[in-house]
């Protein structure tokens, strides 16, 4: 007993595991997963998707119909919930473990550039990027916050009829809309809010064609819709350092992020496999 206790308290103070206790502390806060757990679906609930599956249903009629029916009640729901949860991230134990494991790459191997998360809501990912450069006392590098702070944009039927019936179902709770000051102040809460973070306000299109970033090790996006994130894909993959990564959040949900990403990865011949961190994100190291 007197050895194991001596043998913990010794490893206790290793850098490593302290770094790791810190980190793993600091996801769990994000996602308050230390306090609270997401509610599944009752029964109930799923009838009221369905209903709301319906309505949407008959309020676009025809072929466009036949589109929102293909959504199922659960993803109605977790689409709803998604702005509701009480965390600064609504990304899974995955999703967070997915950003560490990417930043800790790019300092391993010395990958050069920035960081960036492109649409942030309440900030939580970027905060965790912040963290893991403190962490491991990265101060050369910036962790550069973009979103328009006002919510979605109103997304182009044309381009994505999913990423309209998202939209009509998100009016409903806010459209993941947070303040910079909100943003700003979750930084703070955590001690990470200082000059190695930089925010980007502003519409992507209108932002990140002129932002002031010179190259990437990591760009996360979270930009829901076609268009946002073909947005960002044009004006930030050109920066991406070979070795760099790309964390795609919306790739699994029925959105236009996923229909933008292949069009681009098409057009720029780009065949790095994409892998899947849970059933909602995916990611691909650059190769070349």
């Amino acid at each position: 007993m007197v050895e194991d206790v001596e043998r913990r308290a010794a490893g206790a103070g290793s850098t490593d595991e302290l770094r790791e206790r810190y980190l793993g502390l600091l996801k769990s806060a994000l996602r308050n997963s230390l306090y609270w757990t997401p509610v599944p679906p009752t029964k109930l609930d799923l009838v009221k998707m369905q209903l709301l599956k319906w309505r949407l249903a008959l309020k676009f009629r025809g072929a466009r119909s036949r589109e929102a029916l293909r959504w199922s009640p659960s993803e109605l729901y977790w689409t709803v919930q998604g702005n509701l949860l009480p965390a600064h991230t609504l990304g899974s134990q995955e999703n967070v473990d997915n950003v560490q494991f990417c930043v800790e790459s790019v300092l391993r191997d010395d990958v050069p550039g920035d960081l960036i998360e492109a649409g942030v809501y309440r900030g939580g990912q970027a905060i965790l990027m912040r963290g893991i450069l403190e962490a491991h006392g990265i101060t050369d590098r910036k962790v550069f916050v973009a979103d328009s702070f006002e919510g979605l944009p109103e997304p182009d039927a044309d381009a994505s009829f999913d990423d309209v019936i998202a939209h009509e179902v998100l009016r409903k709770v806010g459209l993941f809309s947070a303040s910079e000051d909100t943003v700003r102040a979750n930084f703070d809460r955590y001690g990470l809010l200082d000059d190695q973070v930089v925010f980007l306000k502003g519409w992507f299109s209108d932002t990140l064609p002129h932002a002031p970033i010179d190259r990437l090790a990591i760009m996360r996006l979270d930009a829901d819709y076609y268009h946002s994130t073909m947005d960002a894909m044009t004006n930030l993959y050109p920066k991406l350092s070979v070795g760099g990564w790309v964390i795609l959040d919306d790739y699994g949900h029925p959105l236009g992020c996923r229909k933008a990403v292949q069009e681009y990865r098409a057009e720029h011949g780009i065949t790095d496999p994409i892998q899947m961190a849970d059933a909602q994100v995916g990611f691909w190291q650059r190769s070349a």
